[in-house]
């Protein structure tokens, strides 16, 4: 029985799925070229080096899922068979802008102060550094994903990528652009609300998604051309960025540059960076899982293990070819059936993605589209993913979920701050302590999130013993700074090497919180744990 490649469903998913990794790319290339930092990436270092390898990506992987469709339809006779969708994972492309990119561009021009695009290198190889060990650790777990869901709690897990949905996913581009052109912003995300989360169906089955960028287009250029005409201000006219751009193959080679001790520099930093990036790898293993059993009961049983394999393959590809983005499959398979899909659409993303980001059309894109009439849709991931989260977790361990969230917001409160008044400190005692509190909730908030969540699970199923674990890991991890790390870039080492690092405004402020603290402070829960237990 032949598979039918395409069908009409093809194409709503095929926008869908495009159009969520395009504003993932957008997004990544907004925060590293206009996050408000002195000496930042340019926008033509982020399409040419960051971007191209990224892409590809997403094309190996599409690719290799078009193709387990085709082997699954012929194994089972069926032409109804929906490919598993694949794609740049939207929660760690925020950490790796905010907790990996930026801080290693930040370390780059200490450095290299003389030399801004050695700076950039610096910071784009830390970025595929990180990536490419992401990947492997993403291989050695594929084949033991069921053991990491009995390790770590759902809840737990799910928690902390709930809070980066909320905070980040969603409350930052609707800051930063949607509420900034309401006009513009407003009615897109209305569109993405009703097409894709109400699933309501737009006259003749036109794809929501893409319906939203053509009238935030409409209503952009509407407006400025009625801005222009009425002297009026209805939105802001966006100024493109300098670099044009130019078509052809665009993949870089990042390691035919740097000696060793450049190298060894990348790596030391790689390794500091990974404690904020592990729980992502973790993350995207268990939502493999969880969508390879979406597929399933939606009659697509692929095999968990080569879905796994795939993604991180994948993430590997897109490293070594200058990537900083991993690779995830959505969890959106039973929709792309319900809607027809079949392999199309994943092999339309494939070359779409794969072919504009490393023959240069990205920049042409990114000229084109204002960030606001793609944004909506990071608000549908953002909401998605915190809805499906409360959907798979026990309601009897929604507590722990609430809980896992509170770092992130710490983190959330901290960026704000940074964004309005750095490099400028306030004066006052009281601020500075504030500021610091901040810092030590928000540094590592993934890891101190998805502990207090596990803790908080086992107190909630009455296993005091094994909540008192997590608190003596988080007292061993606190103590090295991998969580609650009072230095402004999260540096992890010994207690009194941190402590020499601390910039004199915050001393006193650390002094009732260093990692001593902290540490004692676990150790003191664990025991009352094991006392009440």
């Amino acid at each position: 029985m032949n598979m039918k490649w395409f069908s009409r469903g093809d194409w709503n998913a095929f926008f869908g799925l495009s159009i969520d990794n395009l504003a993932v790319m957008i997004s990544l290339f907004s925060l590293l070229t206009f996050a408000g930092i002195p000496n930042g990436y340019t926008p033509e270092f982020v399409l040419t080096r960051m971007l191209p390898g990224t892409a590809l990506g997403v094309l190996a992987g599409d690719l290799a899922f078009t193709l387990m469709a085709w082997g699954l339809a012929k194994k089972l006779k069926s032409e109804t068979v929906t490919a598993m969708p694949l794609g740049l994972d939207t929660p760690s492309t925020f950490g790796m802008a905010f907790l990996v990119l930026l801080p290693a561009l930040a370390k780059g021009n200490e450095l290299y102060p003389q030399d801004h695009h050695q700076a950039m290198t610096f910071g784009w190889n830390v970025g595929l550094g990180v990536l490419i060990l992401t990947g492997l650790i993403k291989v050695f777990f594929s084949p033991f994903g069921n053991l990491v869901r009995q390790w770590v709690p759902r809840a737990g897990l799910l928690g902390s990528l709930a809070a980066i949905a909320l905070t980040l996913i969603s409350f930052m581009p609707l800051r930063e652009d949607i509420a900034g052109m309401p006009v513009v912003g407003l009615p897109c995300l209305l569109v993405i609300l009703v097409c894709l989360l109400a699933h309501r169906v737009l006259p003749f089955r036109f794809p929501g998604a893409l319906f939203s960028v053509l009238l935030g287009l409409a209503l952009y250029t509407i407006s400025i051309l009625a801005g222009k005409t009425f002297g009026i201000s209805i939105v802001a006219e966006i100024k493109p960025f300098e670099f044009a751009g130019h078509f052809g193959f665009q993949i870089p080679w990042a390691f035919s540059t740097g000696d060793s001790q450049w190298w060894n520099t990348v790596f030391y930093e790689v390794l500091g960076r990974m404690p904020m990036i592990f729980p992502f790898a973790l993350a995207t293993i268990i939502g493999g899982i969880d969508c390879t059993e979406s597929a399933a009961s939606a009659g697509d049983e692929y095999d968990t293990r080569s879905v796994l394999f795939v993604e991180a393959i994948s993430s590997l590809v897109a490293g070594f070819a200058g990537g900083v983005i991993q690779t995830t499959p959505y969890i959106g398979q039973p929709a792309y059936k319900k809607m027809g899909a079949r392999a199309g659409y994943t092999l339309l993303t494939a070359l779409f993605i794969g072919l504009a980001g490393f023959m240069g059309g990205l920049t042409v894109l990114f000229h084109v589209l204002p960030k606001v009439v793609l944004f909506p849709i990071l608000i549908f991931v953002g909401i998605e993913i915190t809805s499906q989260t409360f959907r798979v977790v026990n309601p009897k361990h929604y507590p722990a979920l609430a809980l896992a969230m509170l770092p992130s917001l710490a983190y959330l409160g901290l960026l704000l701050i940074k964004s309005i008044y750095a490099p400028l400190l306030p004066e006052r005692p009281d601020a500075i302590n504030a500021i610091q509190t901040l810092r030590c909730l928000a540094n590592g908030f993934l890891i101190s999130g998805m502990l207090w969540a596990a803790m908080m699970v086992s107190i909630l199923d009455d296993k005091m013993s094994k909540a008192s674990c997590y608190c003596f890991v988080a007292a061993l991890l606190s103590f090295f700074g991998v969580i609650h790390s009072p230095l402004a870039d999260e540096a992890v080492g010994f207690p009194w090497t941190i402590l020499a690092s601390i910039d004199k405004p915050f001393l006193d402020a650390v002094k009732v919180q260093s990692p001593y603290h902290w540490a004692s402070g676990y150790l003191i829960c664990a025991g009352l744990l094991l006392v009440l237990s």
